[in-house]
């Protein structure tokens, strides 16, 4: 019996061809194709360090851009509450003793000026103090960066804060006196705010209700200078009955340490 054997083939892989390096433009200049291929790799090269580069500047640029996130912080935000109605009022003669800091040198306290709990005007008004705090940095009550200027260069070294509420629940009120050098900078900066309250006011020590209707007032009171801030609790606009102008009076009430100063420099009542 005869046994035929098939023949073995042996395989074997394709190598890929080399790629051909022969470019027209590079042939054209005299190069090799050892010398094309190397070219080629430089460029290749410089091509991939050139864009990381450009990447990295980019992210610079961005970084350099970018806002610094504490100084958002500490800057006032836009659109911050501020009267829609506003007044101001030069100082009465009755507080010409202490017209000069040098005079009323004692610093406020929280004692002397939040002794009264409860403010009581006129048509059966009646505030309740919720909320007081004095600070010795001005602008810890106060934002708008012309106002925090001016209050700067009038020597301000403490800031009272007093919110009160109606007992009713209809009214929030907010009193804030500010201790400068005299009565010459107290009465220039009452008179600032008739146009500077638009881009700068009281900081809240009570939250006034989002988007509501306040109306502010300011008195030079000698050398000091009292914001006076008024809204209803529901924000909304002054109806008929709705008597801010004795509201504001009665919120004034918070004046009464001033006088009491007066007299103890003067000696009369």
């Amino acid at each position: 019996m005869t046994v035929t054997r098939g023949s073995t083939r042996t395989r074997k892989r394709r190598r890929t061809p080399p790629p051909d390096w022969n470019l027209p433009v590079l042939t054209d200049w005299g190069l090799k194709p050892e010398q094309q291929r190397l070219l080629v790799i430089i460029a290749s090269v410089a091509g991939v360090l050139i864009a990381a580069v450009a990447l990295t500047a980019a992210v610079a640029a961005l970084g350099a851009d970018a806002p610094d996130q504490s100084r958002q912080a500490a800057a006032p935000v836009s659109g911050e509450l501020r009267p829609e109605r506003f007044e101001g009022w030069a100082s009465p003669k009755v507080f010409e003793p202490i017209a000069e800091r040098a005079k009323d040198a004692k610093p406020l306290t929280e004692k002397e000026l939040f002794a009264q709990k409860r403010l009581v005007g006129e048509h059966k008004i009646s505030l309740k103090l919720t909320e007081k705090t004095l600070d010795t940095d001005c602008s810890a009550a106060l934002w708008g960066e012309q106002l925090l200027s001016q209050v700067g260069d009038a020597g301000c070294t403490q800031a009272a804060r007093a919110a009160y509420t109606s007992t009713d629940g209809r009214y929030l009120t907010q009193f804030t006196l500010l201790n400068l050098n005299d009565s010459k900078v107290a009465g220039e900066l009452v008179e600032s705010l008739k146009s500077l309250h638009r881009g700068g006011w009281v900081r809240p020590v009570t939250a006034f209700p989002p988007n509501a209707h306040t109306e502010g007032g300011a008195y030079a009171l000698g050398h000091y200078v009292a914001l006076v801030w008024l809204s209803r609790t529901d924000g909304a606009e002054p109806e008929q009955g709705d008597d801010f102008s004795n509201l504001a009076l009665t919120v004034r009430g918070a004046e009464k340490p001033l006088y009491k100063r007066v007299v103890a420099l003067t000696g009369t009542s």
